[in-house]
């Protein structure tokens, strides 16, 4: 049976920052039936630099010049946090796809709002969290669902980063400003882990958290615990995130009825398999532009040849668990809750 080729995918990015230089920006023209066709930067000159280095045909400081281009059919977003909802509904005005960077927004409320759009236009979109489709944890997945570990019964995440120790009040980065972020380092960090979980073992539900800031070097937390269930088996789940700690530690550990995964979430590429009579460490390595993989399955989607696993719909449920942990740190997280630090319940602790 004679079939259509596959069609070659252009995009657009918004925002060819540090991120798009080695994990992201190589992905979209070095994929099958991919190219990358415009880039904009506010900074002219650093875009027409990446446009130049990159061999991009097109760069601009104007971002409504990419989502409106004949010549881009899927829009990346790579900016700040805080703009990706602005973008996102306009890309969905303009009736193309959208590629967003985790986390997708800086809460639950904004994330809907992307939902929706393009659900209304029964468009497609999708959110870079990249780990769904890194070795380790594809094979993880296969091995829960395989049934290799048996009944999921427990999930345990555990991470510590000096962090405290590189930032000062006089210099904070937009990854610590709510404004920009939706909140702490949690927000930019414990997404990944906690939207992996997600796509390894199902949605996290009953999820409740406390978070508190010790150092006062700036007004968004810096630890974070969290308990939840597993909507998808009997199994019950813990997390905590250290921010302020003298020592890394990354961990996350996936416990069955017949055995037990033990991996990082960004230390390495190595991944545990353990049951009663046997251990087996598989080192699964990372891609050179880690993105790729996860790009490529959005280009295979839009060529009607596979199913990206990462979506604003997954992605939306990881917002919803980090709205829940800190919720007692800021309060109602629905609005604009960033604009009234002196008024987060959990600050004063």
């Amino acid at each position: 049976m004679q079939t259509n080729p596959p069609n070659t995918i252009r995009w657009g990015i918004i925002g060819c920052g540090d991120v798009c230089e080695i994990k992201s920006g190589p992905g979209f023209y070095k994929a099958d039936n991919s190219a990358l066709t415009m880039v904009m930067r506010r900074n002219g000159e650093k875009a027409a630099d990446y446009a130049k280095r990159h061999h991009v045909p097109n760069w601009t400081t104007d971002a409504d010049e990419v989502i409106n281009s004949p010549e881009v059919d899927v829009v990346y977003i790579a900016t700040p946090v805080g703009d990706h909802a602005s973008y996102a509904l306009k890309v969905a005005q303009a009736g193309k796809p959208c590629y967003i960077e985790k986390p997708l927004t800086r809460n639950h409320a904004e994330a809907m709002q992307i939902v929706e759009a393009f659900g209304a236009r029964n468009l497609p979109a999708f959110a870079a969290f990249y780990r769904r489709q890194l070795p380790r944890f594809v094979k993880a997945k296969q091995l829960i669902d395989d049934g290799v570990i048996g009944e999921v019964t427990a999930v345990n995440v555990m991470y510590q980063n000096p962090a405290h120790q590189r930032i000062t009040a006089e210099n904070l980065p937009w990854r610590v400003q709510p404004e920009h972020s939706g909140g702490g380092l949690f927000f930019d960090l414990a997404s990944h882990a906690l939207d992996v979980i997600d796509y390894m073992v199902g949605p996290l539900v009953n999820v409740t958290g406390n978070a508190r800031n010790v150092t006062g070097i700036y007004d968004v937390e810096e630890i974070v615990s969290l308990r939840f269930d597993l909507e998808n088996s009997i199994g019950v789940g813990t997390g905590c995130w250290n921010f302020a700690s003298q020592c890394h530690e990354d961990r996350i550990l996936i416990h069955g009825t017949k055995g037990k995964l033990d991996m990082a979430c960004f230390a390495h590429p190595r991944l545990t398999l353990s049951t009663h009579d046997s251990e087996d460490v598989m080192e699964l390595t990372d891609p050179p532009h880690v993105h790729q993989p996860l790009i490529q399955s959005i280009v295979n989607e839009l060529n009607g040849i596979d199913q990206c696993p990462s979506t604003v719909i997954s992605a939306a449920r990881t917002a919803k668990v980090m709205d829940l942990a800190t919720e007692a740190y800021y309060g109602n997280r629905d609005g604009a809750f960033w604009e009234s630090p002196q008024s987060w319940p959990g600050k004063s602790r």
